[in-house]
């Protein structure tokens, strides 16, 4: 009986290896027939091939790095900041005694010298992180072609950096937008001002695309190029700003609307992952389930630095309505979702003992931090 037992085994695992070895051969054959190929060929044939298949060697290590390596990526790189230590609301004039901000342009000796935007310096440097600092993945050649035809994004691997970076610019694009229509400008009785719709415009670029393009056919200017040129249009308006020369205002109904657009912002994300977790259960071998779930992180990443930054450049509203603790309680929230970086993303069950829902977790937390902001609204709406 034992030993009917081993057979049994024991052929079980003769069947397995074979299966394996077939497979092994499945793959290497192509390589194998291609190598005898090449061998038999003349040398003004194998020059061109070796060189094109040096330079996709390289290309491909040159994008395995760009999407694995996240520089300067840094969840509590807010508090290098110490926006904290801001008393004086973005715009106002300061105190001939004040030194200037770090991040500004300081005007000739002598001269009005005015506070500078924390957020305009947020959606600056969290831009020049995604084109700068990173490769900006969603334009990159390789990227665009996909691996064999298929969509990276289809894929369960080379595409998390991608969904994070676009989830970064997504905060960045709705903060421009706020402070071309509210933020900088006094509603009603000031024009926009061109610094700062330049940079929107150019936030609102197509974030896939490269030097050439099929629609329309011909030569393009990509993605990054336009994002840079926004990181300047930034600056230039803080520039601006502090020599009194712009205007920002920080007053408690643009504070109201713009926590109200972020809070519907973050709510549109929270039913993409709800409808992710709800309707696919493929636990570790849902290959969108990174995509969701990267982008969330990006997109909550680039709005905790933004509501870090409306802290300082509002200072004086969350004085005068008392919700200091109430406004460091959103923050703490944000950092408390950020935490959250699993190495593989599972979209499994709810209820599920084996595959986690990364989807459902991310989700609770959106919801926590648009709850925070929704009381917030509610609170300075009073």
């Amino acid at each position: 009986m034992l030993d009917r037992i081993t057979a049994f085994f024991q052929g079980i695992g003769q069947a397995v290896g074979r299966g394996i070895g077939l497979l092994i051969a499945w793959i290497v054959w192509p390589f194998m027939a291609a190598h005898g190929w090449y061998r038999q060929r003349h040398w003004m044939v194998k020059g061109p091939i070796l060189a094109f298949l040096v330079l996709m060697i390289g290309l491909y290590g040159y994008f395995f790095w760009q999407t694995q390596v996240w520089t300067n990526f840094n969840p509590n790189f807010v508090d290098s900041y110490r926006w904290s230590e801001r008393n004086v609301p973005a715009g106002q004039e300061l105190p001939a005694t004040a030194p200037a901000s770090a991040n500004a342009t300081a005007p000739a000796t002598g001269a009005k010298q005015c506070q500078s935007s924390a957020i305009v310096d947020a959606a600056a440097d969290l831009t020049d992180m995604n084109v700068n600092q990173n490769a900006w993945i969603s334009s990159m050649l390789l990227y665009r072609l996909g691996f064999f035809g298929i969509d990276w994004d289809h894929t369960p691997f080379l595409d998390n950096k991608a969904s994070f970076q676009r989830g970064v610019n997504q905060a960045v694009r709705r903060t421009s937008t706020e402070l071309v229509d509210s933020l900088g400008r006094v509603r009603g009785t000031s024009g926009i001002n061109n610094n700062l719709q330049d940079a929107r415009g150019n936030l609102q670029f197509d974030e896939f695309s490269w030097y050439f393009g099929l629609s329309p056919f011909g030569p393009k200017t990509p993605t990054p190029s336009y994002y840079r040129a926004a990181i300047s249009k930034l600056r230039a308006f803080n520039t601006d700003l502090t020599s009194c020369n712009a205007t920002f205002d920080s007053r408690v109904d643009n504070l109201i609307q713009f926590i109200d657009r972020i809070a519907n912002d973050l709510g549109g994300t929270s039913a993409i992952l709800r409808e992710r977790s709800e309707n696919y259960n493929a636990g570790w071998f849902d290959t969108r389930a990174d995509d969701r779930f990267w982008f969330a992180y990006g997109q909550l990443y680039g709005y905790y630095a933004v509501l870090a930054a409306a802290g300082a450049d509002f200072s004086q509203v969350i004085r005068e309505r008392n919700i200091g603790s109430l406004w460091t309680d959103t923050l703490s929230q944000f950092k408390s979702a950020l935490r959250i970086q699993p190495a593989i993303i599972s979209n499994g069950r709810e209820d599920g003992w084996i595959m986690p829902s990364h989807l459902a977790v991310m989700g609770f937390y959106t919801l926590r931090v648009r709850s925070n902001l929704v009381e917030l609204r509610s609170v300075l709406d009073r």
